[in-house]
């Protein structure tokens, strides 16, 4: 199958989302699928609240002991029970009658609402039970009383199927007696950097080498996204290791990425080992930094190759990978947000493809987002990505943008769920 010489990063994107699927389902704790996807949908044992309750410290009574309550002619009342969270009272409330409760008490039947202790007078004692105190305005029924049921009832859907679970949802989750959940399992992910330039970042590098920090980063995208990387030994720039460094990977994990010799020189060879060991599908995309971007399939597993460099790493893993592995956990939304703001300076735009810069969005004192290019655009330097919150999209085409024009941004820091 020949090749496209370039293809569109909406085009790479789908291309791989294409060849990855959700990954099996496993049960886990409820504390470990927070972020995750629900694989099933969970149900409450029992109605949320299971009881009417007081939402609040107050006087429970019926509304209708309050109606003519006025400041010029109080209703008063003697309190004849006291009911903290955990007991209950279950007599009757005479017309000269209410009971102390407490947040979370359960309602006794005999009442059906609430007044908070705050704005109720004490006419003798301390407010307890034995007191007599004052009211001195009506109330209505059901007022500062939370419903039996008003949340979930018995055997009702409270988590969907295909939702993410957040850590607000954990504690719906538990309240309703669900501990356990099915999710999707995370990818193992396989990360190998390829050059015989490289060293472990504990060792300090002599003339000719440098740090593998691009591992590292990547590994990092990947927990990032939800999958469980492995950062494997350093690729030398040879073919036949490189095969048999890829090969024995896609026996043990789901997705395989590389870093480093994804580009034609006479040491990259990633894309000859998908083609040769598998099916390759994509080598170069429309964007810059990162024009050069392998992806094939090799012995049914997916196997990405990226850039050397770090911003041109960071950009293919943040705009194609991370979408893919986020599908395999059951994800729906696969792209980061995007916003419009406008430049604070100029940016110059020379080369046809999309451009990414790196960039800071904040906003002025109008309430309006602006943007600011980080001062060091190279594609070799990780400091700029760190400082930055997103990538300001420059589209293609030649073209010069001036202080005040509007532009695209990807924000790196807020999760794909969020729709702005």
């Amino acid at each position: 199958m020949a090749i496209p010489e370039m293809i569109s990063l909406e085009d790479a994107r789908e291309l791989v989302l294409s060849h990855v699927s959700s990954l099996e389902i496993e049960e886990v704790g409820v504390l470990d699928i927070i972020g995750r996807v629900a694989a099933e949908d969970l149900a409450s044992d029992i109605d949320i609240a299971p009881f009417a309750h007081s939402a609040m410290d107050g006087f429970a009574m019926r509304a209708s002991q309050l109606a003519d309550a006025s400041p010029e002619n109080p209703v008063e009342l003697d309190v004849i029970a006291e009911v903290p969270a955990g007991s209950f009272y279950e007599g009757e409330l005479a017309d000269d009658q209410c009971v102390r409760i407490m947040t979370g008490a359960p309602l006794p039947d005999a009442a059906d609402s609430c007044v908070k202790y705050e704005i109720v007078d004490i006419v003798s004692g301390d407010g307890r039970e034995g007191s007599r105190v004052a009211f001195t305005a009506p109330a209505g029924v059901g007022d500062n009383i939370r419903a039996a049921g008003e949340e979930a009832k018995a055997g009702e859907v409270i988590v969907h199927v295909g939702e993410v679970v957040h850590s607000a949802g954990v504690g719906f989750l538990t309240g309703c007696g669900v501990t356990r959940c099915k999710t999707y399992r995370r990818p193992r992910v396989a990360i190998i950097a390829t050059g015989s330039e490289l060293v472990d970042p504990t060792e300090v590098p002599t003339q000719g080498k440098i740090r593998n920090s691009n591992s590292y980063a990547l590994a990092a995208c990947a927990i990032d996204a939800g999958a469980i990387p492995e950062i494997r030994p350093i690729a030398a720039d040879d073919f036949e290791g490189l095969k048999a460094a890829v090969l024995e990977c896609t026996r043990d994990f789901d997705f395989v990425v590389t870093s480093g010799g994804a580009a034609n020189g006479d040491y990259d060879f990633i894309k000859k080992v998908v083609d040769d060991a598998g099916e390759l599908l994509m080598t170069t995309v429309n964007m810059r930094p990162g024009k050069a971007q392998t992806f094939g399939i090799v012995e049914g597993t997916p196997v990405f190759g990226l850039p050397g460099n770090p911003a041109a790493a960071y950009l293919g893993f943040e705009m194609i990978i991370r979408p893919a592995l986020r599908k395999m956990q059951g994800y729906s939304h696969f792209e980061r947000p995007h916003i419009t703001a406008k430049l604070t300076g100029p940016a110059k735009k020379k080369d046809p493809r999309r451009i990414f810069n790196r960039g800071t969005l904040t906003k002025n004192e109008a309430g309006e987002y602006e943007v600011t290019l980080a001062k060091n655009q190279s594609s070799g330097l990780f400091g700029p990505i760190q400082r930055s919150n997103c990538f300001i999209v420059l589209p293609e085409g030649p073209g010069k943008f001036e202080a005040g024009d509007t532009v695209d941004c990807v924000l790196l820091d807020i999760p794909e769920e969020v729709l702005l």
